[in-house]
């Protein structure tokens, strides 16, 4: 088979495989759910409420049905692109809720990200390039703790220093309660402000934002650290960077003209986990500096047992990761010839 028809083909498997993952997401969180302790109901109305009243509002919200049938009827939903009604805010629907949040956590998200690949590539090439040596060492080390020390912990401290002790940043939100925040085009307060023609929302913007992405990017920056300290050491022992030595190139020209290039390969490799952990993470910082984000969104909906909302969400990210991971798949194998299918 060639190369290109088993590239298709494996294009074709990945897509095939895709429903699959997404209805198994959206069937554990359906019995994880409803496995967990606690009833929404009394969630929304409260202990003191009459059995009358609950009951009614049970069959309002869908809950009055068997197991299966509130399965069925959630998977028919599914089906037809309806994520369903939130419970706690009754008349709007979950895409409403993802539509009104989503910008807020898409602007720390891709900050966050931009942060950790510069950061990571940064000192996992700077580790590389001086093997056995204090860089090394402290390379290793950075990427260790980055990848061990967990966000809200990390979060809360960086609060402490720099905004209570400090005071150089916003203890937290995504925009001065006092101002009103850009028209609304996209969603993004760093795009909007720059399309409505307002620097100095610009800059609040970023001011507020700069805290909460530096967190979370410094912590998903250990991962790229490390995949690129380890290839990219590989790389400058190969026979081809060998010769080019032998040929009197310069090192700086070797690292970036020959080793760095191979040494990349794996990072697209990375990307789509790392966008997993991104999201997950996400949920931990928005959480800890009150962003206004659909992962922040997501824990009140969780702490409230608000069921469609939940659902809805983490089927959402879910859809994220899944179209994100088949799309680095496909980009990876593209540039690398090597892959086999």
């Amino acid at each position: 088979m060639s190369r290109s028809k088993a590239l298709y083909s494996y294009i074709l498997i990945r897509l095939l495989l895709a429903p699959l993952m997404l209805w198994t997401i959206s069937t554990l969180v359906f019995l994880l759910l409803r496995a967990t302790p606690g009833d929404p109901v009394d969630a929304i109305l409260g202990p003191k409420v009459s059995t009358a009243t609950k009951e009614a509002l049970r069959v309002e919200l869908g809950l009055d049905g068997s197991l299966l049938e509130q399965y069925l009827n959630y998977l028919g939903k599914l089906l037809s692109f309806d994520l369903g009604t939130s419970m706690t805010t009754r008349g709007e629907s979950v895409w409403q809720i993802i539509q009104n949040y989503f910008p807020a956590t898409v602007e720390l998200a891709v900050f966050s990200m931009a942060i950790a690949l510069i950061v990571g590539i940064t000192v996992g090439s700077i580790a590389a390039s001086h093997p056995d040596t204090k860089l090394d060492i402290g390379g290793r080390l950075f990427g260790i703790i980055t990848y061990a020390v967990p966000p809200f912990w990390a979060g809360m401290i960086l609060q402490l220093i720099f905004a209570v002790q400090l005071k150089w940043f916003p203890l937290g939100t995504r925009f001065p309660i006092t101002e009103n925040p850009p028209p609304t085009i996209t969603g993004l307060y760093t795009i909007d402000s720059i399309f409505s023609g307002n620097i100095n929302h610009f800059f609040t913007s970023i001011y507020y934002l700069a805290l909460p992405s530096l967190t979370l990017g410094i912590l998903l920056s250990g991962i790229f650290e490390r995949i690129v300290r380890i290839n990219l050491k590989q790389t400058l022992k190969s026979d081809y960077v060998e010769a080019a030595r032998a040929r009197g190139i310069p090192e700086l020209k070797i690292l970036f003209a020959h080793a760095f290039k191979n040494a990349m390969i794996p990072v697209i490799t990375i990307l789509g986990l790392t966008f997993a952990a991104l999201l997950g993470g996400a949920i931990l910082t928005e959480v800890t500096f009150s962003w206004p984000g659909l992962a922040n969104r997501l824990y009140e909906a969780i702490s409230s047992r608000d069921y469609p909302t939940v659902q809805g969400i983490v089927v959402f990210f879910a859809g994220i990761v899944v179209v994100v991971s088949i799309f680095i798949d496909i980009l990876n194998a593209y540039i690398d010839p090597r892959i086999r299918y």
